[in-house]
């Protein structure tokens, strides 16, 4: 029995045998649809055909450029039916940033919304050597004469083409490739990351187990998160498995589009800044959302205003961690038994989910106290933890040493496991050889009601070495009475040490954000005054 590969290909076929008849509610340009599991899997596997046409191979490599579509999920079934490794793209970077990620990747085809087409269409088709772009969605307008075609094929065209008798699913190793995906460049070059079926499949499980998401065939699961960020965090694959319901939101979807998705599912992960939205749009129109048992909110810290309008809301919101290097979960803040998670609590990041090793350290290599305040960087090993990056990436090496991977996150952990971030190694500013964290400063400021977002950087000081400085976004309903830079710093000077207070703040028309939704702290350290 321990011969028998763990692959993906298990949970394709489950979910085709036991969960045929589960539906698959997507929105489309045209409107609302609904399909089952069965129609997708007939359609995946006309798709696996023309992959096999097309010349796509084992360990080939196939790249997506889309939103949370139906024909997305038909990519992610068919590349990896046919043995070749999903790659979803980030389509939010720019085109010098795709076409290179696409070229470190070896990508042998490129599946695209038609809506990026007109932009990113003739980089990638200049960038990659004649392979061919697939457009997905109503065929995108003709290129001017004057530019190359921006794809080669539509992907019903393509669909209608194949012949799926002629595909059959290949016997697999369990460390074969499965996935890939970029880091979103918050601190340097996208770094490439590959996921064996053996990790997939074991994350996929997890991702169903009570001590984490409990994802059942009761559920009905909206992946807001986009699927290009680590494979929609992976629930896509979780809820084949589980033979949940799957809800996807399709191309670009707002506040107003997510409240009325969310009225029919049960499950629902998205970053801070797309649950600030979603509450925004439930305190303006007055909708709840009942049927709603789990809300995770993943990629940057849930701090305490947004967890105070969730609790008005009624949306049971949870912290949930992870990353790129982890296909992406290491976290869940659920409650263990006899576990309080009221006040305090609430706000850190959780505990390790199960079959991970992890190692909280100090600067000497020690590990710190379990008191909840002595911070350390996090140690991550396991079984869907990377052991490397693509190619000769000069990161590897102190990525990995040692056998375990550092995560580049400073975190604290209590007696009873919970972990809670305190800031990035390279975000945390070190003033006067001390250590201020710069997400504990935003979090406090977020909850003055007269601030709808706040980003603090450290600025050189000839004295400190570091100063924190704070950029401040109002509300728009208190933009013109204007919540005042002394206001914040009465605010700060209740919570903190006098040291940590912003040396100054600015008030901005906004803040700029990753194209996964993160603060852009790269970016803001390149304004006048940011740095």
């Amino acid at each position: 029995m321990d011969s028998y590969p763990l692959t993906l290909l298990t949970v394709l076929r489950r979910a085709r045998r036991e969960f045929g008849h589960q539906l698959i509610s997507y929105r489309a340009d045209d409107g609302d649809r609904v399909c089952t599991f069965a129609d997708c899997f007939g359609r995946a596997d006309r798709l696996a055909a023309a992959l096999l046409e097309l010349g796509v191979r084992p360990g080939d490599a196939v790249a997506t450029l889309a939103w949370n579509t139906r024909e997305h999920l038909e990519i992610y079934l068919a590349a990896v039916s046919v043995g070749a490794i999903l790659h979803p793209v980030n389509l939010r970077l720019s085109a010098g940033q795709i076409t290179d990620i696409i070229s470190r990747a070896g990508d042998r085809v490129v599946f695209a919304d038609a809506g990026v087409l007109a932009d990113i269409g003739p980089h990638v088709r200049a960038a990659g050597h004649g392979i061919p772009v697939v457009a997905l969605g109503p065929p995108p307008a003709a290129s001017p004469v004057d530019h190359p075609p921006a794809y080669d094929y539509q992907y019903e065209a393509l669909l209608a083409a194949a012949d799926p008798a002629s595909f059959a699913y290949p016997e697999l190793v369990e460390s074969a490739p499965a996935a890939m995906a970029f880091s979103s460049a918050t601190t340097g070059p996208p770094k490439g990351v590959c996921y064996s079926h053996r990790a997939m499949y074991l994350h996929t499980e997890m991702l169903t187990s009570a001590q984490t998401w409990a994802i059942s065939s009761a559920d009905a699961v909206l992946p807001i998160v986009p699927m290009y960020h680590v494979n929609a965090w992976g629930l896509p694959f979780a809820a084949l498995w589980a033979g949940a319901r799957l809800i996807l939101p399709g191309r670009r979807p707002d506040g107003a589009a997510l409240v009325s998705l969310l009225a029919e599912a049960t499950f629902a992960a998205a970053v801070p800044t797309v649950w600030i939205d979603v509450l925004g749009e439930l305190r303006r129109t007055g909708a709840r959302l009942p049927r709603l048992r789990l809300a995770v909110c993943g990629g940057a810290a849930l701090g305490p205003g947004l967890l105070k309008d969730a609790d008005e809301m009624d949306v049971p919101l949870i912290h949930s961690y992870g990353m790129t290097e982890a296909s992406p979960l290491v976290l869940v803040g659920r409650p263990r038994p006899g576990a309080d998670l009221a006040g305090e609590l609430r706000l850190k990041q959780g505990y390790v989910v199960p079959g991970l090793d992890y190692s909280v350290r100090d600067e000497r290599g020690g590990e710190v106290a379990r008191d909840g305040r002595t911070p350390g960087e996090l140690l991550l090993r396991g079984p869907w933890i990377v052991d490397r990056y693509l190619g000769d990436d000069p990161r590897n090496e102190a990525a990995f040493a040692g056998g375990w991977y550092h995560t580049g996150d400073v975190v604290t952990i209590d007696a009873a496991g919970y972990v809670q971030l305190v800031d990035r190694m390279a975000d945390i500013i070190k003033s006067g050889g001390e250590w201020i964290s710069t997400i504990e400063l935003e979090n406090a400021l977020m909850t003055h009601p007269g601030v709808a977002l706040a980003a603090v950087v450290g600025v050189p000081s000839e004295r400190w070495q570091e100063r924190p400085k704070a950029f401040v976004v109002r509300r728009p309903e208190d933009s013109t009475a204007g919540v005042s830079a002394t206001e914040l710093q009465e605010l700060l000077l209740d919570r903190f040490p006098k040291f940590w207070l912003p040396d100054e703040f600015e008030f901005v028309p906004e803040i700029p954000l990753t194209s996964v939704g993160k603060i852009d702290k790269k970016n803001i350290r390149t304004w006048p005054g940011g740095s």
